[in-house]
């Protein structure tokens, strides 16, 4: 069952090596990104499974010790998911579960053995939903690490130029991340994430699966789109 579950967003820029100069603009997303691990531990988790974007509608599994890497960003810097015994896998994080080796690194996350899930960021809903209930069910106390951005196109110089649909369509998801509205989340148009370049819709609502029957409540701990991109930080429990 599902105990906690934390939301944070993935773009490589939060790692400040990746930052370089522009590393404190995302200051106040990582202090939030902290404080959300933090409602994690005090969970006390059997199991934590990091959810988080590939590309595809397939799923993937990642064991702990996974290794991923920022090299391709110019940065000499590896992370491993969890504890060391799955290091012998060739398997390589995919940058969203990489950024998220990063925070549990940072805040010395050691309270539960951690594993990854990979979802395709255009694997259809039902199917997202049925993995987050397959994921609950691994313990009796799981929670989830939840990766994934909004929108790439609320400024001019966005990912995804300006769309004038982003900023409506981000502040429903932050109402509902906030709020821990699965009926939200479920019903998010999957056609208009699609366009707007949302990396996070898809584990979003494996979270919901996850959250079914488990009457969490939800705190939106920061929601900002510096560099035009949507980020939602928030924490249930």
């Amino acid at each position: 069952m599902l105990v906690a579950a934390a939301v944070c967003p993935c773009p490589p820029l939060l790692v400040p090596e990746v930052a370089v100069g522009a590393a404190p603009e995302l200051d106040a997303a990582r202090a939030a990104c902290t404080d959300a691990l933090g409602v994690l531990a005090a969970a006390r988790p059997g199991r934590l499974v990091v959810v988080g974007p590939v590309g595809g509608a397939e799923t993937e599994e990642y064991p702990a010790g996974t290794a991923g890497s920022f090299r391709g960003f110019g940065v000499d810097l590896d992370v491993r998911l969890g504890a060391a015994e799955g290091a012998g896998t060739d398997a390589r994080l995919p940058h969203s579960l990489g950024v998220a080796a990063w925070l549990l690194e940072r805040t010395g996350w050691s309270d539960a053995p951690v594993e990854g899930f990979g979802v395709g960021e255009s694997c259809p809903t039902e199917r997202c939903v049925r993995s987050g209930r397959e994921l609950a069910a691994l313990d009796e106390r799981v929670a989830l690490l939840v990766m994934g951005d909004a929108s790439a196109c609320r400024t001019l110089k966005a990912p995804g130029y300006l769309d004038e649909r982003a900023a409506p369509f981000d502040a429903q998801v932050a109402r509902a991340l906030g709020a821990a509205d699965l009926a939200a989340l479920t019903t998010l148009d999957t056609g208009l994430a699609h366009e707007l370049k949302v990396s996070g819709r898809a584990p979003w609502q494996v979270l919901v699966g996850a959250a079914e029957g488990a009457d969490l409540n939800g705190s939106l701990l920061y929601e900002d789109a510096p560099y035009g991109v949507g980020y939602v930080v928030a924490a249930w429990s």
